[in-house]
């Protein structure tokens, strides 16, 4: 069976482990992951941040990698694409307002496709008014803005995830295990091992 073809929204301060780990992981077992972001083209570079966990109120913020994007957003058309990935990171809190990625996110729930969101990432869905009555979790911060979507959040630990249909969500970069897992296997995805 041939790989899917998978979008990833991402922007300038995405979380650098929600971009990179999924980006590379996708594509190690054989999907085509295109990288896009509002308003740069292919070989235009982001900046993204590391967050961590270090006791604080809550997540530290430290600069990350600049990550090359591999497709032009202008040029994107959602149906050609088989899934979609939004990681978190403070991208989300401008891609948000981008109607043209609000458009994108509505085709992919529309169509019931795989959607993976992560972290910050569901303040997109939540922007879309994509997520009424979808069972979901995000960064325990996102909990209002999600349920004030109308979705039903769920408060699970960071190495968690939660799967409703089509949607595959994990509350941060710790969940990557089952977050990924979890998404290859809505995706059709199946590894074996001998």
């Amino acid at each position: 069976m041939a790989g899917k073809k998978l979008l990833m929204i991402i922007g300038d301060f995405g979380e650098d482990y929600e971009i990179m780990v999924p980006f590379q992981a996708l594509q190690m077992v054989g999907h085509q992951v295109d990288t896009v972001s509002p308003g740069k083209e292919a070989g235009d570079t982001i900046k993204t941040a590391i967050h961590d966990f270090e006791g604080d109120q809550t997540f530290t913020e430290k600069p990350g990698h600049k990550f090359a994007l591999n497709a032009t957003f202008a040029d994107i058309n959602p149906e050609n694409y088989d899934g979609l990935v939004i990681p978190g990171g403070r991208a989300p809190e401008y891609l948000r307002i981008n109607d043209d990625v609000l458009n994108i996110v509505t085709h992919f729930m529309e169509a019931q496709k795989p959607l993976a969101a992560i972290c910050h990432g569901l303040q997109v869905l939540a922007a879309a008014k994509v997520i009424n009555g979808k069972k979901l979790t995000a960064y325990e911060t996102c909990s209002t803005e999600v349920e004030q979507a109308g979705a039903h959040y769920t408060k699970v630990e960071p190495t968690e995830v939660v799967v409703d249909g089509n949607l595959v969500t994990s509350p941060a970069w710790p969940g990557h295990p089952k977050w990924l897992a979890a998404f290859l296997d809505v995706l059709g995805t199946t590894i074996t091992h001998t």
